[in-house]
């Protein structure tokens, strides 16, 4: 059984082209995934957890390694023969930050549609085992849209309050975890975009 989960860090925020161009590959978002939501790993666990060969997995792990977003983890291994890996922190970026080249615009674009497919694929997979969860996780699960009409400055408000309040519950579940508070927890994922369009 792998380690308990570290609590990473707050989130680097990416500015540099070739950092993000790490995250052009599906793969290392699911093996980023992997590791932030489970906990400290081997390249062969990871590569039993994702269907892909040893080898490819570790040279994707040295890659996201390279860039600091995942770090060798050698208190997760019992013997020191294995290389286990964990991801140090999370990561987030903005647009604004890549602006300045139509390469820089094309990788924010695609890296921003491969996150999204992941997310994608994850509620695809609620979706489908949603029965399994029992009533009182599918009646707290939620699909919203709203379309309010706001100004940059309330639409810049709003998202930091959304930030706010997420943090502040997932403050709470760590700290709860760290008390020992473990009954009845799973790990949930609350996805929000926000963007300004023209009827």
């Amino acid at each position: 059984m792998a380690p308990e989960p570290e609590h990473p860090r707050e989130p680097r925020r990416i500015t540099d082209l070739d950092a993000l161009k790490v995250f052009t590959h599906p793969l290392r978002i699911e093996l980023y995934r992997a590791l932030f939501t489970g906990g400290a790993a081997t390249a062969s666990r990871l590569a039993d957890q994702v269907g892909e060969a040893v080898s490819l997995v570790s040279y994707h792990l040295r890659k996201m390694a390279g860039h600091g977003f995942i770090v060798e983890a050698p208190e997760a291994s019992k013997d020191g023969r294995e290389r286990w890996w964990r991801v140090e922190r999370g990561f987030t970026f903005r647009n604004s930050d890549f602006g300045d080249s139509p390469e820089s615009v094309a990788v924010v674009g695609q890296v921003t549609r491969q996150l999204l497919r992941a997310r994608q694929e994850r509620y695809d997979t609620y979706l489908d085992d949603s029965a399994s969860w029992g009533k009182e996780w599918v009646d707290a699960a939620f699909n919203w849209e709203y379309m309010p009409r706001l100004t940059v400055t309330e639409f810049q408000q709003l998202s930091a309050e959304m930030q706010e309040l997420i943090t502040a519950y997932r403050d709470r579940g760590r700290a709860a975890e760290a008390a020992g508070d473990t009954e009845g927890r799973e790990q949930v994922s609350v996805q929000v975009f926000g963007f300004p369009f023209r009827p």
